[in-house]
């Protein structure tokens, strides 16, 4: 099994038994991500170098108890993170180069469990969809047939996760905008 298709409970056990690195992971998700993102559509923004940076750290550090420790992820780009551009995939905002000053919550209480941030996938602007097709980025296809969508708003969180792009995705539902683009992408969606 490939790296980049495990799950985080594969993954936590093989960091904790030092069989691979968080660093190899983030590799192979990269990888992944270089190798079939572009007929997705699903991220709009890469922090590759900070992830691997973040992997490297935490292998030094060789603290694997939390079970997110070192797993990579992608978050909504509604999410805001510290020093990392945030748009709501908005043709408003998508040309401000909105740099976050701050992590929310969510984004914070990961990185504190040592889960890693690749970067933010795409949404339905300002979460305001059921397809990722009202996106300044354009619509992120279902890694199933690409002539159809992943669903949405979080359809960019949904098809970056059923096609092997990151361990688990950060979205938001309100009325279904996790819980559609799961069932389009044959995942499942909490």
């Amino acid at each position: 099994m490939s790296l980049h298709s495990l799950t985080i409970a594969e993954a936590h056990k093989k960091l904790a038994s030092k069989e691979v690195s968080a660093e190899d992971i983030m590799k192979a998700c990269i990888e992944r991500i270089e190798a079939v993102d572009g007929s997705l559509n699903a991220i709009v923004t890469k922090n590759f170098d900070r992830a691997l940076a973040q992997a490297k750290f935490i292998d030094a550090k060789g603290d694997f108890t939390n079970p997110l420790s070192g797993i990579p992820y992608l978050s909504k780009d509604v999410f805001c993170e510290d020093g990392v551009r945030t748009t709501a995939s908005s043709d408003m905002l998508q040309n401000k180069d909105y740099i976050s000053p701050f992590d929310s919550t969510v984004t914070r209480r990961l990185k504190e469990a040592g889960a890693i941030s690749l970067g933010k996938v795409n949404t339905d602007e300002f979460t305001m969809g059921a397809s990722t097709e009202t996106s300044a980025y354009g619509t992120t296809k279902n890694p199933w047939d690409t002539e159809r969508v992943a669903g949405g708003s979080s359809g960019g969180s949904a098809a970056a996760v059923s096609a092997d792009e990151c361990l688990f995705a950060l979205g938001t539902d309100t009325g279904g905008s996790i819980r559609q683009p799961a069932g389009f992408c044959g995942i499942a969606g909490i």
